[in-house]
């Protein structure tokens, strides 16, 4: 696969890997709810589902739904090396039905459909037609019944309310015991972002074919998004 996202997202991911996890839940203010909706949309009419997690980076929700899905065979694809490293590390020799792909996930393809097709804070990196794009290849990746859970973040609908969802992010993170180095470091990292808005996204996965299309949980532009395959 070859990488179509931008080298600088691998290097500035590759550069926080070790401490990625560490800093999640003062990065993302409401962590907890944010993490655990969006794994239990993550339904199935087996026990041993097979599961794709796009940008998957250390595993963090593939980590959650495992909880749901112990015998679940998941693939976990990211551009980041370093990340899927600590992926590996989280899981070890636990979970042998763990496969990692370091490479681009907008190209990905497979002959086997899925299950459940999962991401988290990674789409928000790829351009808008790459996202759209993005949408119709994998309802062609899931199996009938298939579920697409994807845990993002998404651009205001207006500068006003785009402005005000930055702000309280800023202002939540400073209050945090995180490090001058640390909040630098993800200051830097959200110029790498290209967010689209939340309606935009709801009606390109209708256009790719997707039904029960909605926005389950929003906490400012913090965003869980559902979507099923026929």
């Amino acid at each position: 696969m070859s990488e179509k996202i931008s080298n600088p997202v691998a290097s500035q991911f590759n550069q926080i890997a070790d401490h990625y996890d560490g800093h999640r839940r003062k990065l993302i203010p409401c962590f907890d709810d944010f993490y655990r909706i969006a794994a239990s949309l993550v339904q199935a009419d087996t026990d041993s589902p097979r599961i794709l997690d796009l940008g998957a980076g250390t595993g963090l929700f593939s980590d959650f739904v495992l909880r749901q899905y112990p015998k679940a065979k998941l693939t976990l694809i990211d551009l980041s090396e370093g990340m899927l490293d600590v992926a590996k590390q989280r899981f070890g020799g636990e979970h042998s039905n763990i496969t990692y792909l370091a490479g681009d996930y907008s190209e990905f393809d497979d002959p086997e459909p899925y299950d459940a097709i999962i991401s988290s804070l990674s789409i928000h990196h790829l351009e808008h037609e790459t996202k759209r794009a993005l949408y119709h290849r994998l309802f062609k990746l899931l199996k009938p019944n298939g579920v697409l859970v994807n845990a993002d973040q998404v651009q205001g609908s207006s500068p006003f309310i785009d402005n005000l969802y930055r702000s309280d992010w800023h202002r939540k993170v400073k209050a945090t015991d995180l490090s001058r180095e640390a909040l630098q470091a993800a200051y830097e990292r959200t110029k790498l972002d290209k967010m689209a808005p939340l309606d935009k996204q709801l009606n390109w996965l209708l256009e790719g074919g997707f039904v029960d299309v909605d926005c389950v949980y929003k906490y400012y532009n913090f965003v869980v998004i559902h979507a099923r395959k026929p």
